[in-house]
């Protein structure tokens, strides 16, 4: 089970959780042993980067990469493989802490079970490891479109809040899960009270060992210390 948070930073009233470190992802990595890398969704990073931020974690650290969106809301799965050789290329020099791809979908993506079923066997191809999917139309979260995800071994992510009920809770795979908590009511800025944080982690308890949980509140600041609480309640 690994808990972290969507990016590094570390605001000063947090310091204290973390240890010492020659960057601000080396302190976060003396707390946390998962990041997910969202900066990867809107701009290119070069492999040089990625093997820079792999060099400053521990070995048991991972990090999860998004998608860049020129292939999930440019190109809507379709005609992206040598797109996803210039991701691969680069987000390559992770080498072993690179440990699972998050493909974020967007609101107007319906499913179509046949682009689905190419764009994932190509991702497949390339890439060998976890993959989390975070689809955000209504139609992914029926029986076919939940079929396809177990069937290629891709994770639903679930997500809160939820748009359509069903993405609350964990799809796809049933030995991988993986959450995005976004801050409700008000997305990426709301703070987690400890109802809501006792609820996450009996969630995550039913689910798979193999459990990845992100942070994405942090717009004001509190994925940091709800990731934290997460950890102790779930330690």
């Amino acid at each position: 089970m690994r808990i972290g948070c969507a990016g590094w930073s570390i605001a000063s009233r947090d310091a204290a959780l973390f240890g010492a470190g020659d960057s601000m992802l080396a302190r976060y990595a003396t707390r946390f042993d998962m990041v997910e890398i969202n900066s990867s969704f809107y701009r290119p990073h070069r492999a040089t980067t990625y093997a820079r931020w792999a060099d400053s974690v521990p070995p048991d650290f991972r990090f999860s990469v998004k998608l860049p969106r020129a292939i999930t809301h440019e190109a809507r799965l379709r005609g992206c493989g040598p797109a996803l050789d210039a991701f691969f290329e680069a987000a390559g020099a992770l080498g072993d802490r690179f440990g699972c791809v998050l493909v974020q979908l967007p609101p107007s993506l319906a499913f179509d079970a046949r682009t689905a079923a190419t764009f994932f066997a190509m991702l497949a191809r390339r890439w060998p490891g976890r993959v989390a999917c975070e689809a955000r139309h209504a139609s992914w979260f029926t029986q076919d479109a939940g079929a396809l995800l177990t069937r290629e071994g891709i994770a639903g992510v679930a997500a809160d809040p939820p748009r359509h009920g069903d993405d609350a809770r964990p799809g796809g795979a049933t030995g991988f899960a993986y959450w995005r908590w976004h801050g409700a009511p008000e997305i990426y800025y709301s703070d987690y009270p400890p109802s809501a944080l006792d609820a996450i982690a009996d969630a995550v308890r039913a689910g798979p060992a193999d459990a990845w949980v992100v942070f994405d509140n942090t717009a004001a600041g509190h994925a940091v210390p709800n990731a934290a609480q997460l950890q102790a309640r779930l330690a």
